[in-house]
């Protein structure tokens, strides 16, 4: 079997959540990193014996890399997505895509000029219970899907954050980073053509000013329409609803209701806020590394992100971290999804695809463009208080 020879740009937290996926999966062999920080490019090196580097242009000079896994802050993608492309490197590319459909458009452009893949993931719309919802509807025994009412309540606005994390206009608050995971989701089970956004914005903590919370009506070209609410304000737990499993599939314990806050309250200025965020990245004082992450739980069920239910002419589907709950006119059933052997395996399969064997894959430039764009429509459409009409929205 051959495998796909990977650099990562950007050792940071999105790294940390796919390291798992990587470290596990025999197809992929992690060969060349970057990122400014010496500590995490020794970690890399000691985990991985491969090669690291202070800058992406280096990385990807490297000759003995197939692909980069960029995994940068989101200001920087467009600079990134060039360099790989430049270099004739396929790309896998941390959500969003951008921050503007500007940016979009010149990184899909990059990419096809150079001919290498370029494909947007993580996202949740990557997890089982969904792309198995989705197979569900397109086999047609529930008729069409009407509408999806997709809910999420999370501490995401009280983890420690740097600064341009609680800058709307850098790509902080809830829209772009957990918003771009929501309508992914959402897309994917309505066929991915969304006509027209309505949305509400909610920004109630003057010490965290930007978007904690939204709610967002969404119609599709086929007439199925969408409710997408979300909020990370620490308060109500939506896990609650999916039997207490985790978004990373591993189970949760509810006595730890407020842990966020209470981190938060033990830093004073957002300088040690940073620092409190950055003991949690990849090589912070040699206790990230990959033997961490082997000696750690293995996650019993899939990753999810929240309450979704598609509701079908001929039935309601509910997709949950270890099953579909199945409502159908005559019926009620439960169908069992397989426990993850690899968390996150979907990822690899889709870029594998792509890379090594030449497939178009599902989440490539246009599909992350058409995710940003109702991102931005959410936050135009609460600003000046009228429904948005989108333009670059394509169909599975």
């Amino acid at each position: 079997m051959r495998t796909l020879r990977l650099g990562v740009a950007g050792l940071g937290r999105a790294f940390m959540l796919m390291l798992p996926t990587f470290a596990a999966d025999r197809r992929v062999e992690l060969r060349a990193a970057a990122d400014p920080r010496p500590e995490a490019r020794r970690q890399f090196e000691s985990d991985f014996g491969g090669r690291s580097y202070e800058t992406i242009e280096a990385l990807c000079d490297d000759p003995d890399i197939d692909a980069v896994y960029i995994a940068s802050p989101h200001q920087f993608h467009r600079a990134h997505i060039e360099a790989a492309a430049a270099r004739g490197k396929h790309v896998l590319l941390e959500k969003p895509m951008a921050l503007t459909i500007a940016e979009c458009q010149a990184m899909i452009e990059a990419c096809r000029r150079a001919g290498v893949h370029l494909m947007i993931g993580h996202s949740h719309s990557f997890d089982l219970p969904y792309l198995r919802t989705r197979a569900l509807i397109e086999s047609g025994t529930f008729g069409r899907v009407r509408m999806i009412t997709a809910l999420n309540f999370t501490d995401f606005l009280y983890r420690p954050r740097r600064p341009e994390e609680l800058d709307t206009a850098q790509g902080g608050g809830v829209v772009f980073s957990q918003g771009a995971h929501q309508i992914d989701v959402v897309r994917l089970l309505g066929g991915g053509k969304v006509r027209t956004v309505r949305a509400a914005t909610g920004a109630w903590d003057s010490a965290r000013p930007t978007e904690g919370a939204y709610s967002a009506f969404l119609t599709f070209e086929d007439g199925c329409f969408a409710t997408l609410t979300y909020s990370g304000y620490a308060h109500f737990d939506s896990d609650a609803l999916c039997g207490w499993t985790g978004e990373m599939g591993h189970a949760k314990n509810p006595a730890g209701y407020g842990a966020a806050r209470r981190a938060l309250a033990t830093v004073a200025t957002a300088e040690e806020e940073a620092a409190l965020k950055n003991r949690r990245t990849y090589g912070a004082a040699g206790s990230n590394g990959l033997e961490s992450i082997k000696s750690g739980p293995r996650p019993a069920a899939h990753n999810h992100f929240g309450q979704i239910i598609a509701s079908c002419e001929h039935g309601d589907l509910r997709p949950l971290p270890d099953c579909i709950e199945i409502h159908a006119d005559d019926t009620q059933r439960i169908e069992r999804l397989p426990p993850p052997g690899v968390p996150r395996v979907e990822v690899i399969d889709e870029l594998y695809g792509a890379v090594i064997r030449g497939q178009r894959p599902l989440h490539g430039g246009e599909w992350g463009l058409a995710t940003l764009e109702v991102c931005l429509a959410i936050l135009r459409s609460a600003r000046e208080g009228r429904e948005m009409t989108l333009e670059h929205q394509v169909a599975l």
